[in-house]
């Protein structure tokens, strides 16, 4: 499975991977999905909002155990990050048969659509609008780089946009949702386990500053005369760093569009999109409050007109804890405690004992953290030894790998299973 999906949506140049959903790397992406349901005898489904799933028993029953990530990726993202979890679920399920274990349960795989927004900057897009946390008129108002909206590239790929909205009828058929994911930090490696499980996400958003100055001739303007956004734009990002560093918080701009985009011009916009993420949602409100005013300063300062728009939100995720401490007894762990109210600026912690199942806060945003609000949700995670994520350098050995497919499997075969 790994090898036939390794070259869906790779750039030869960069090695990296460009699966930005409703493209032809997406449908590539997604065709490899269908096939695997079918091979295994799976009943297909595309549900209203893209998402996939491939169901073992009765879709209609309810108390469905189903696991599953993504497949779409970041610009030059690597391997990893959201297939790992699609592919061990498959495993997982091929384990499970060749023990002969006995479902008692539904069990079904998905791939949710667009968790990345790498094309219309915002994530979880398949997962928020099941959940009902994106509106239809809002998905609708969602437009990429090249101005194309949601719902012409849903229909240049085939699928018609009209559907999109809430699915609580599904959501109410699911008793339990498990993401096994790639860890994104070094916590596992740190502490030398190949498997953990999660406790939190922290909360997480993204904002647009948007720096509107005077464009000009970059070969005749005085320094003086000039009202350059980029200056303000450069303080800012160094603001970003300094606050996050004093608030015990992660703070990244990681995306710029510039307007008129000439070498010998001086810019009329510069726009920047935030990603800041904490372990509280006070430190989260600190950080960005003191960005933002860092931000209008220099804009002040330099006769420049600042707009911060907020584009999303996620708010911290405490995993259900019944659900978590039933994997972790599944996993022979004793109930872990968990760190989501950890302080450190690392993106994970890990607690972890000779007798307990390593537990792991994290930054990053997952389908899961949106799906918590609506259904019981867990997810485990698989050692990373670089740390290193959303790069083609993103890793994960292979005996790591298949011990988080046995895990998984150990996972679902005492939920769904006799």
């Amino acid at each position: 499975m790994w090898r036939d999906l390794a070259s869906l949506g790779r750039d030869p140049g960069t090695r990296g991977y460009r699966r930005y959903a409703w493209t032809a790397a997406d449908a590539d992406c997604r065709a490899w999905f269908r096939a695997q349901a079918e091979t295994r005898g799976l009943t297909y489904e595309l549900d209203r909002n893209g998402n996939q799933w491939a169901w073992l028993g009765d879709p209609l029953a309810g108390n469905a155990v189903v696991t599953g990530s993504h497949l779409d990726s970041v610009p030059d993202g690597g391997a990893f990050d959201g297939p790992l979890g699609v592919v061990s679920s498959f495993a997982a399920l091929d384990e499970l048969r060749a023990r002969g274990a006995r479902f008692t349960r539904p069990l079904a795989i998905t791939n949710f659509g667009d968790e990345e927004g790498a094309r219309f900057g915002l994530a979880c897009v398949g997962s928020r609008l099941t959940a009902g946390q994106l509106t239809v008129e809002k998905a609708h108002e969602l437009c990429d780089g090249e101005g194309i909206l949601l719902p012409k590239a849903m229909e240049a790929a085939g699928h018609d946009p009209s559907t999109l909205g809430p699915d609580p009828e599904r959501l109410a058929r699911i008793g339990a949702f498990i993401e096994l994911h790639v860890e994104q930090g070094r916590a596992l490696d740190l502490s030398g386990d190949p498997v953990g499980i999660a406790s939190a996400i922290w909360p997480h958003g993204r904002w647009r500053f948007d720096f509107h100055g005077e464009a000009n001739h970059a070969g005749t303007t005085r320094l003086a005369d000039r009202r350059d956004p980029m200056l303000s734009y450069a303080e800012t990002v160094l603001a970003a760093r300094r606050e996050a560093e004093l608030a015990g918080a992660l703070a990244t701009f990681g995306k710029i569009a510039v307007e008129p985009n000439g070498v010998n011009a001086i810019p009329s916009l510069v726009r920047g999109w935030l990603d800041s993420r904490a372990a509280d949602q006070s430190a989260l409100d600190t950080v960005v409050a003191a960005i933002e005013t860092a931000a209008r300063a220099s804009a002040d300062r330099a006769g420049i007109d600042l707009r911060v728009v907020r584009e999303s939100f996620t708010p911290v995720v405490d995993f259900e804890h019944a659900l978590r401490d039933e994997l972790a007894a599944i996993l022979g762990g004793r109930q872990p405690t968990s760190t989501s109210t950890s302080t450190s600026t690392s993106t994970s912690t890990s607690t972890s004992t000779s007798t307990s199942v390593p537990v792991l806060g994290t930054g990053a945003g997952h389908d899961a953290g949106i799906l918590s609000g609506s259904i019981p949700t867990a997810m485990l995670f698989v050692r990373n030894p670089t740390g290193v994520s959303h790069s083609p350098a993103e890793f994960a050995a292979e005996d790591d790998c298949v011990a988080g497919i046995l895990a998984l499997a150990d996972v679902l075969e005492g939920l769904a299973c006799t």
